[in-house]
């Protein structure tokens, strides 16, 4: 018998993680019987804490798209050593068509950042940052720039 007062844990299980969509995109396939549609997801998935992880999903619909980008990421997390909430050094990196500069900021000035570069930051638990992209206005190549100059941080 259905009580109302008594707590459900739904089907989804509490994740320690939280995920960030960074871009979805609509990708079409001219094949002979007419055109593919499939959907790319660019997900950002971190705690917050010292973790980060970036992941891409390709599927016919965009919810499978994202389910296997945040599966991906977090196959694909790494640990950003910090000094009091900020990077230790700075990194300059170039990827492909983008440069990023990172400069570790002073204590409460927060994350100066753009998109791209901020969503990993922020899920990343870095908490005073300055950055730049020079070069590439292009989403995915700024998020994996970002990702390879946290990654290079010793």
């Amino acid at each position: 018998m259905y009580n109302p007062n008594q707590n459900h844990q739904s089907d989804r299980e509490v994740s320690e993680f939280a995920d960030k969509v960074v871009q979805i995109k609509r990708v079409s396939k001219k094949t002979k019987g007419g055109n593919q549609v499939s959907f790319t997801a660019l997900v950002v998935t971190g705690d917050k804490k010292s973790r980060v992880g970036v992941g891409l999903g390709r599927a016919k619909n965009v919810s499978d798209a994202i389910q296997k980008a945040i599966s991906r990421a977090r196959k694909a997390m790494l640990t950003i050593p910090q000094i009091n909430g900020t990077i230790a050094s700075a990194q300059k990196i170039k990827f492909k068509g983008a440069q990023i500069f990172l400069r570790p900021g002073k204590e409460g000035s927060g994350i100066i950042a753009g998109g791209p570069v901020r969503s990993v930051v922020e899920l990343s638990g870095i908490k005073d940052l300055v950055s730049k992209i020079i070069g590439s206005k292009n989403k995915s190549v700024n998020v994996w720039a970002t990702f390879k100059a946290l990654s290079n941080l010793k």
